[in-house]
């Protein structure tokens, strides 16, 4: 995984460069910020990405009745609905993986940022982790970060707790937070940080599935052409709409015991882009439907006949 290790320390350890030019290099705030600006440098670069998805998904409910009615007329011979549903995506330019992209390009930048945090302190114990003294992991490099890097975020403090802290993280472990070995901070600390920032990237969580829910059920309801869905399609679509709204806040908070602050403000970061971009995309996207609607009703209007105005039909030639 050091292809994933390496270009995320080397854009975090930039935004941190960039960040100690106006603020202590060795301060919680810099090294958050830097945080929260690998997840716009991210966001920005899948900005394209989450675009087509969401135009997918439009594009998506202009072709499901369509789709229906190939599997209504081929039921009894799969290869010739094959080749009619690849026929039918490339006609209306529907592509199912591009919903896929964004996620599947988040995931393992999620994994990475983890582990490079976890690997500042590498005092612990547990699975892939080595166990090291506090002397040893304070003068060990992070991927791109020097041993002065290192000790920098092992000093940082936001509102009083480490960047790389977890709840869960075992007492023994807090002497690498310091060049002495003193311990300046509680689990209490830990907790009264990490959990309001997770809670408020579950509610973001929530509203960001809710928004997108009740768009597609407005657009859905005003199909003029949907297809009554069957009650085992209907409840897995149920099923899946209640796991986007409450399963998936709910897993993301029971994991929070074992994040580290830093990955918490990735998080929130993270969840609060994904809102505010969903918002404004689906505003944007509103206004070029209207827009669309209006260029082809007045496409229509232009080429209808006019009263008192004969039909030109240049098929109908004069007889000589």
């Amino acid at each position: 995984m050091n292809f994933v290790y390496y270009p995320i320390s080397a854009v975090l350890w930039f935004w941190h460069k960039v960040w100690s030019l106006v603020l202590d290099p060795a301060s919680g705030v810099a090294w958050a910020l830097s945080i929260i600006f690998l997840v716009f440098t991210i966001r920005i670069l899948l900005v394209k990405p989450m675009a087509n998805q969401m135009r997918s998904a439009r594009k998506m409910a202009e072709f499901q009745p369509k789709m229906q009615a190939l599997q209504a007329k081929y039921k009894n011979d799969r290869q010739t609905l094959a080749l009619e549903m690849r026929k039918l995506q490339k006609d209306m330019g529907v592509n199912p993986l591009a919903s896929c992209l964004p996620m599947l390009v988040q995931f393992p930048i999620f994994i990475g940022l983890f582990h490079v945090l976890r690997s500042f302190n590498r005092t612990g114990t547990g699975t892939g982790q080595l166990g090291m003294t506090i002397e040893e992991t304070r003068n060990t490099g992070n991927y791109v970060f020097s041993v002065q890097d290192v000790q920098s975020f092992l000093d940082a403090r936001l509102f009083g707790t480490p960047l790389s802290a977890y709840i869960s993280m075992a007492e023994e472990n807090y002497g690498a937070f310091a060049a002495d070995g003193s311990v300046d901070f509680t689990r209490t600390n830990i907790i009264l940080l990490i959990v309001p920032m997770m809670l408020i990237s579950a509610v973001l969580m929530h509203f960001s599935a809710r928004m997108s829910l009740d768009r597609q059920k407005a657009r859905q309801a005003a199909n003029p052409n949907k297809t009554p869905q069957s009650a085992q399609m209907q409840m897995q679509m149920d099923m899946m709409q209640k796991m986007m709204l409450w399963v998936m806040p709910v897993l993301y908070l029971l994991g929070g015991f074992m994040w580290q602050v830093g990955l918490a403000t990735y998080m929130l970061a993270n969840n609060t882009w994904t809102f505010v971009q969903q918002k404004l995309l689906f505003d944007k996207m509103d206004r070029e439907e209207v827009e669309e609607r209006e260029a082809k009703a007045a496409a229509k209007r232009t080429s209808a006949p006019q009263v008192g105005v004969r039909p030109n039909n240049p098929k109908k030639k004069k007889k000589k």
